[in-house]
């Protein structure tokens, strides 16, 4: 039995969304700008994919949708907008364990003077240190970027009481919900969030596909420029299978029952807690249903992954591979997870299309794996002496 628990990382395209692209490869590949019979059959199409995403998020109007290539460049765009619009604020406010994408982006700029980023703390269970949101916020602040949840942890942000804040100061407020958007309920409605991304691949739909919600009367500048489309938002010929791709994929993913994946997750949790001792859950609390980032003390998480791969089982870790060597994830520092655990956390992240049969593979493998890895450990040997 093969188990496939990275579903942060990407997910398998669903059945029905790749039977929804194939047309738009072939019998309705016209551009949707052009004026003939062939462009005419591909923007109703568009026009129902946006409206899809917009019950997705919960946006007022479809026009608020504007399609990109994915969640990085939804990014990018919402910030460097921020920045032109809001001049002459400089400065921008983000998490200390934002997405790559959002936070590497932001130290690009102040690093290039373009902006000021002040990097706002969490605490070891992963909460925003609100005290320094606060003293951050100030007429300087053209953007502040929260996650609506993180990546690594799965843990939730109060989105709707941070974006208040910001839009009180006079500053936009940008979400990157990528790993939300799809697994909990988002009505974009009920919060001060001025713009929000999204990407495709995160929700069974393809890769390279991606939106960028922006509330209507918000201040926006486009990135690319040049044609008209996506109203002179986003220049460049639509996507329209990938765009419609997405389409399917929020449709698909407002039916998917969240419930049923949070129990498996919860079910996974308890197996491992109960059969492996020396663990610790990170950024337990309100998180995503999908997603488990459990810690394995003195034991190495890229050892674990590999023994896992050979058993056919797929999950990550939170290191990243810079100049040949192995560094502990970011998110996790910044929780201040203690060294013992720090190098051994590994993240399971399930889908709508998980089953108990995957849950039952990594029961049954996982604590044999860390066992055999523990024994390498002179710091496992060391734990144990003092806990007989």
């Amino acid at each position: 039995m093969t188990a496939y628990l990275d579903n942060n990382a990407t997910t398998r395209v669903a059945p029905e969304v790749l039977a929804a692209m194939l047309p738009f490869f072939t019998e309705n590949f016209g551009n949707a700008s052009s004026t003939h019979a062939f462009g005419a059959q591909v923007a109703p199409a568009l026009k129902g994919a946006r409206q899809a995403v917009q019950a997705l998020i919960g946006a007022e109007f479809d026009h608020e949708v504007i399609f990109t290539s994915g969640g990085t460049e939804s990014n990018a765009t919402a910030i460097l907008s921020a920045l032109e619009t809001q001049a002459p604020r400089d400065e921008i406010i983000a998490s200390a364990v934002e997405h790559p994408a959002v936070l590497g982006f932001c130290q690009h700029l102040e690093k290039t003077g373009r902006a000021k980023i002040h990097v706002i703390p969490v605490s070891e269970a992963g909460d925003l240190d609100r005290a320094a949101y606060e003293a951050a916020l100030s007429e300087r602040t053209a953007i502040v970027s929260i996650m609506w949840a993180n990546n690594e942890t799965g843990k939730l942000f109060p989105v709707s009481e941070l974006s208040a804040r910001a839009n009180s100061v006079g500053a936009l407020f940008h979400s990157d919900a990528v790993q939300a958007a799809g697994k909990i309920a988002l009505d974009v409605k009920q919060t001060a969030v001025d713009m929000l991304s999204l990407s495709g691949h995160k929700l069974h739909g393809p890769k390279g596909v991606g939106a960028l919600y922006v509330k209507k009367g918000a201040k926006f500048s486009a990135l690319l420029r040049g044609g008209k489309q996506e109203r002179g938002r986003r220049a460049g010929t639509e996507n329209a299978p990938g765009i419609v791709g997405l389409g399917v994929a929020a449709k698909l993913a407002l039916e998917a029952d969240h419930a049923r994946v949070a129990a498996l997750r919860d079910r996974l949790q308890r197996g491992l807690t109960e059969a492996i001792p020396a663990v610790a859950i990170n950024g337990a609390g309100a998180r995503l249903p999908n997603t488990l980032n459990i810690a394995f003390a003195c034991a190495d998480s890229e050892a674990l992954l590999h023994k896992l791969d050979k058993v056919g089982v797929a999950a990550s870790s939170g290191s990243a591979c810079s100049s040949g060597a192995i560094e502990p994830s970011h998110v996790l520092r910044a929780m201040r997870v203690p060294a013992l655990y720090l190098q051994g956390a590994l993240r399971f992240s399930l889908s709508r299309e998980t089953v108990d049969a995957e849950i039952d593979a990594v029961l049954q493998h996982l604590p044999a794996i860390v066992a055999s890895v523990r024994e390498k450990s002179p710091l496992w040997a060391e734990l144990c002496k003092k806990t007989a």
